[in-house]
């Protein structure tokens, strides 16, 4: 349930750089207010409830390393979006120093921004 949750958040950032410019406006404000309104504060409801240091249980799952990219990928569109949400951001801080995701999120590993303009104009001479 958790997991599906953070697809549909995620879904919606991950195409907002494929967007024509005039609707990347709309789409941000969604963004941000299901992010704050919606989500986010149902996981650090969740957070909340069991006093326990992860969604399920209190050990590391799935959930909480796609809830973790989740987060870093809606803050890069906008920077504020988890200020208050002292659990969410100290669950992300405790899976990002787990050692191989810390080594995953160093510069100049494998882990990719979200694409900007220049990328999206070579995606989309590749598939046109």
């Amino acid at each position: 349930m958790y997991s599906e949750g953070m697809a549909d958040l995620n879904e919606m950032v991950l195409l907002y750089p494929y967007l024509p410019s005039s609707d990347k406006g709309g789409r941000l404000t969604q963004i941000k207010e299901k992010s704050r309104n919606r989500y986010f504060p149902a996981f650090e409801k969740v957070l909340k409830s069991h006093g326990q240091d992860y969604l399920v249980g209190n050990r590391l799952s799935k959930a909480d390393v796609l809830l973790t990219e989740l987060l870093y990928n809606v803050e890069e569109l906008d920077s504020t979006v988890l200020a208050n949400f002292p659990l969410l951001k100290a669950l992300r801080t405790r899976v990002s120093n787990l050692p191989t995701v810390k080594k995953f999120l160093q510069p100049g590993s494998q882990r990719k921004p979200l694409e900007n303009e220049e990328s999206v104009e070579a995606i989309k001479k590749i598939f046109s």
